[in-house]
């Protein structure tokens, strides 16, 4: 398997277009597109690869994530990559290795700012990022397509037409990108005006461009508006407990430590900017930092956001994410990269077609954790696909799958991919039969959870 010292070598000596596209096609002998389907999984129990992926969270918020995931099977999906990965590892596979995302789902997918703020569309979330088997990611963002639709009602035949129209569109858009100059696709940007283009209806784009006006409006500006707020004189993060608290430190000594511990953090992430956006974090002062519980499967683990002000009114806010170990490598060769923040960033900027100024990584001193660090809703933006209908998720899958292309095509050799899932509809039917095929193990995986909390398997729900 390639890792990621090998990426930069997936072009190396394969010759032209048409020699790499055979390789591609080459491919299928080993792995044929059909045993992408294949969704016989191993005998596990999905409580079991939960609890063992606690390890290292913080355990007052394990509750908060397991509740969660309880909420529906789309929920239960977004936590449950460890799940996931162990199933896609006993699984046949093909051998066109490409950076992955590592947790392909459709709410990982939305709207960001190029450093020219423009907005784009494409994958935003890279903690689970590292070279793998192409499929792995188009397979779980398949899968995803199909417990949405199921949460809203959609019949199997919709859900199909769903996956399919997402295969597809990742079919063809793989295909062009084989075509273009290497550095074109190297400089393709998905953005919010394609995304509009694509658009089937007028009711539809109206809807598109709502969510990118809001997009728009977010910066640490208007984080500032809501989320600070003066206490005793100071400005400081308003707390929102149990999401958003301070650490409490008793004592100067104590103070002291913190203080010390977090400027030092700042010092190494400052080492990991170039040069010129060195100069420009310069000019903000730290004002304070704060604990912030986010996502679903990233519950548990340390966030944190930091506010800084530059002329004492001038505010940007900053996330500080935990970097553990990628759920995928204990079934892929580990990560290179000695901090999981630089293995996140290098993966963030591979994928994307333009990455947050302020991308960078550090590590905590005094625990030893590895951490990214981004703006926080830096002009960023979510479709609230729970209100879907199947025109709509369709349409998103299009999207997806055109941003899925975009990325594994500058992260790897689209040739390759393009010549393994060919020209016919070969690829597009095996991955639908996976993906309806994996929806009802998430749900029966989802049910399992809610069997053990009512059985009291799951002790740190109980004693929340």
């Amino acid at each position: 398997m390639t890792t990621e010292q090998d990426i930069s070598g997936l072009f190396a000596g394969r010759g032209s277009l048409t020699t790499r596209i055979n390789l591609g096609k080459a491919a299928r002998k080993k792995v044929s597109r059909e045993k992408l389907a294949d969704c016989k999984l191993e005998k596990r129990d999905p409580i079991v690869l939960l609890e063992a992926s606690n390890a290292g969270r913080v355990p007052e918020l394990i509750p908060i994530r397991y509740g969660r995931m309880l909420a529906n099977p789309f929920a239960f999906y977004r936590g449950s990559a460890p799940v996931m990965a162990f199933d896609l590892a006993s699984l046949p596979h093909s051998d066109i290795t490409v950076q992955l995302g590592g947790d392909a789902h459709l709410a990982n997918f939305g709207l960001f700012a190029s450093p020219e703020r423009r907005i784009l569309f494409g994958p935003n979330d890279f903690d689970e990022t590292l070279p793998g088997p192409f499929d792995w990611d188009m397979r779980r963002l398949a899968a995803s397509f199909v417990i949405a639709a199921r949460e809203r009602g959609f019949v199997t035949r919709d859900q199909r037409a769903i996956v399919r129209r997402l295969c597809e569109t990742f079919r063809q858009r793989i295909a062009a990108f084989a075509k273009m100059d290497t550095l074109d696709v190297w400089y393709y940007q998905f953005r919010a005006t394609t995304l509009l283009e694509l658009a089937d209806t007028a009711e539809e784009r109206q809807k598109e461009l709502a969510v990118i006006d809001k997009a728009r409006l977010q910066s640490s500006r208007s984080v500032m508006s809501h989320a600070t707020e003066m206490v005793n004189g100071k400005l400081q993060i308003r707390e929102a407990r149990p999401l958003v608290y301070h650490i409490p430190v008793e004592g100067k000594r104590e103070r002291k430590q913190y203080d010390d511990m977090v400027r030092r953090f700042f010092a190494d992430y400052r080492l990991t900017l170039p040069d010129e956006r060195r100069a420009l974090f310069d000019r903000y002062e730290l004002v304070d930092v704060a604990i912030r519980v986010v996502g679903v499967g990233s519950v548990g683990t340390r966030c944190y956001e930091a506010l800084f002000m530059a002329d004492g009114e001038c505010p940007l806010f900053l996330q500080l994410k935990e970097a553990r170990a990628s759920v995928l490598e204990g079934y892929l060769p580990a990560s290179q990269y000695r901090n999981h923040g630089q293995r996140v960033v290098t993966g963030q900027r591979l994928l994307q077609s333009a990455s947050d100024i302020f991308l960078g990584w550090s590590k905590m001193q005094h625990t030893g954790g590895d951490f990214y660090v981004r703006q926080l809703r830096d002009m960023k933006g979510a479709f609230d696909f729970a209100t879907f209908d199947v025109e709509d998720l369709s349409e998103y899958a299009v999207s997806c799958g055109t941003a899925l292309a975009q990325s594994m095509a500058k992260a790897g050799d689209p040739a390759l991919i393009a010549g393994y899932v060919g020209k016919s509809s070969a690829f597009d039917e095996a991955i639908e039969r996976f993906a309806l095929a994996y929806a009802e193990q998430n749900e029966a995986d989802w049910r399992a959870l809610k069997a053990a909390v009512k059985a009291g398997r799951v002790q740190a729900i109980l004693n929340a």
